[in-house]
C-alpha cells in the first residue's frame, strides 16, 4: 500500500523524469516493497536443523513439540530458532500455531501415595486377636494396612523384598504402612528376615491365655476337619501322666516365652507391643490407645468407636457415618468353643504356668492368666 501511495504521488513528475531515471525508481521502489512484504530474518535460514517433528528449543533453553500445522510442515530449515524465540518475547502467550506440550505430574501423584515397606507389623499370635487389632487400629487415618495375611517371612520369603512392597497399600509420607500375619511369631527364621528389612520395624504381639487360645485353635481346625482326633488325644501324649505334647501346633503356639527369646536376640524389648487378648475384649479402647501411642500416632480410635455385641460376645465397630450398619468380625471370630474336660484344662494350666512366669517377667507385665 505504501509503495502505491508513493508512486501515485511521484506520477505527476514522471514526464520530468528520463526512461533509465523511471526505470530505476520503479525498480527501487519494488525492492522496497519487498523488503517489507519479506524480512530478512524469515528469507535467512540455519540449514542443518536436525531437530524432527517440528521441536524447537525455546528461549528457556527447553525442548518443546509443536503441533503439527500448515506452517509446521514447512521445511525445518526454513523455520530457524532465532524465528521462535522471537515470536515468543514479542507475546508471552505461546501464538495458536505453537501448542506446547506440558509434562505429565508423577504417577505417585495420580494415585495418592506410594508403596512402602511397612513400618509395622501385627506379628502373632494366632487367635490371640490379631484380626480385631489390625481391624480396630485401620479406622485411624494415618494407618493403612495390607488387607490379607502376606505370609512373606515364613513362606514367601524367596519372592523377594519388591514382591513384598507390591502387596502393601499406597500410603502418604505421614501415614504408617502395617500388615498382619500371626505365623511370623512362631516361625525361627522370621525375626532375622524382619530385622534384615529393617531393624526399626515396630512389632504388635496380641498375646492370650494359652489355655484359652489353644482350645479356640482347636475348634476352627475342627471346622474344617470334622473327622480330628479329640482335644485331649491330641494335647496329650500321656493325659494320665499329665505329658504334654509339645510338638502339636496349638500346643508350642502357647509357649510365649521360648518364642520372645529367639526375638530378642534382633529387636529390644521396647519396639515390641503386647496387647491382651483379654482386654481387646473387655476393654478395646484402652487398648487401641496404647498401640496408638506405641506407633507415635494421635488418639484417634476411642471408645466411640466401639459397642459391644453380645450376640458374638465380642466388640463391634459403630456404624460408620458412609455405611447402613456397623462392623462385626467374620463369622469365624467370637464362635463358641468345643467343651474341653476340666480335668485336662487343669493339667494344661501346670503345664503352661511355669512359662507365663517367665513370660510376665521377660516382658514386664502380669497377664493373670492363673
Amino acid at each position: 500500500m505504501a509503495c502505491v501511495l508513493l508512486f501515485n504521488r511521484l506520477h505527476p513528475f514522471s514526464h520530468r523524469l528520463t526512461r533509465t531515471s523511471i526505470c530505476l525508481l520503479s525498480l527501487f521502489l519494488s525492492y522496497l516493497c519487498y523488503c517489507a512484504l519479506f524480512p530478512a530474518d524469515t528469507i535467512m535460514h540455519k540449514s542443518g536443523d536436525p531437530t524432527p517433528s517440528c521441536q524447537r528449543v525455546l528461549a528457556d533453553g527447553a525442548k518443546r513439540r509443536i503441533q503439527k500445522t500448515p506452517s509446521c510442515v514447512l521445511p525445518l530449515d526454513a523455520r530457524p530458532i532465532n524465528v521462535e524465540i522471537s515470536r515468543l518475547k514479542s507475546d508471552q502467550r505461546p501464538p495458536s500455531i505453537l501448542h506446547i506440550d506440558t509434562p505429565s505430574p508423577p504417577m505417585g501423584n495420580l494415585k495418592f501415595g506410594n508403596k512402602k515397606l511397612p513400618n509395622a507389623i501385627i506379628v502373632g499370635v494366632k487367635k490371640g486377636g490379631t484380626r480385631a487389632v489390625l481391624e480396630f487400629i485401620r479406622i485411624h487415618p494415618d494407618v493403612r494396612a495390607a488387607g490379607t495375611e502376606t505370609h512373606f517371612f515364613d513362606r514367601n520369603y524367596d519372592r523377594g523384598l519388591e514382591w513384598y512392597r507390591g502387596l502393601m497399600p499406597r500410603t502418604l509420607e505421614s501415614q504408617i504402612t502395617m500388615e498382619k500375619t500371626p505365623s511370623y511369631f512362631v516361625t525361627k527364621e522370621t525375626p532375622h528376615r524382619i530385622s534384615a528389612m529393617s531393624r526399626d520395624t515396630k512389632l504388635i504381639v496380641v498375646v492370650r491365655d494359652p489355655v484359652t487360645r489353644a482350645i479356640s485353635d482347636y475348634t476352627q481346625t475342627l471346622t474344617k476337619s470334622p473327622d480330628l482326633p479329640s482335644f485331649q488325644d491330641l494335647a496329650f501324649r500321656n493325659q494320665s501322666l499329665g505329658i504334654v505334647d509339645t510338638s502339636w501346633n496349638a500346643i508350642r503356639i502357647g509357649l510365649y516365652a521360648l518364642h520372645l527369646e529367639n526375638w530378642l536376640r534382633y529387636f529390644p524389648l521396647a519396639q515390641i507391643h503386647f496387647v491382651s487378648g483379654e482386654r481387646l475384649i473387655t476393654d478395646p479402647a484402652g487398648e487401641l490407645a496404647r498401640v496408638q501411642d506405641f506407633l507415635g500416632l494421635k488418639r484417634i480410635v476411642t471408645d466411640k468407636h466401639f459397642y459391644f455385641n453380645r450376640t458374638k460376645g465380642f466388640p463391634c465397630l459403630k456404624k460408620p457415618e458412609s455405611s447402613g450398619s456397623p462392623r462385626c468380625l467374620g463369622k469365624s471370630k467370637g464362635r463358641t468353643h468345643v467343651q474341653i474336660d476340666r480335668d485336662a484344662i487343669e493339667q494344661l494350666r501346670d503345664f503352661y504356668r511355669p512359662y507365663n512366669i517367665k513370660f510376665y517377667e521377660m516382658v514386664g507385665h502380669d497377664f493373670k492368666w492363673e
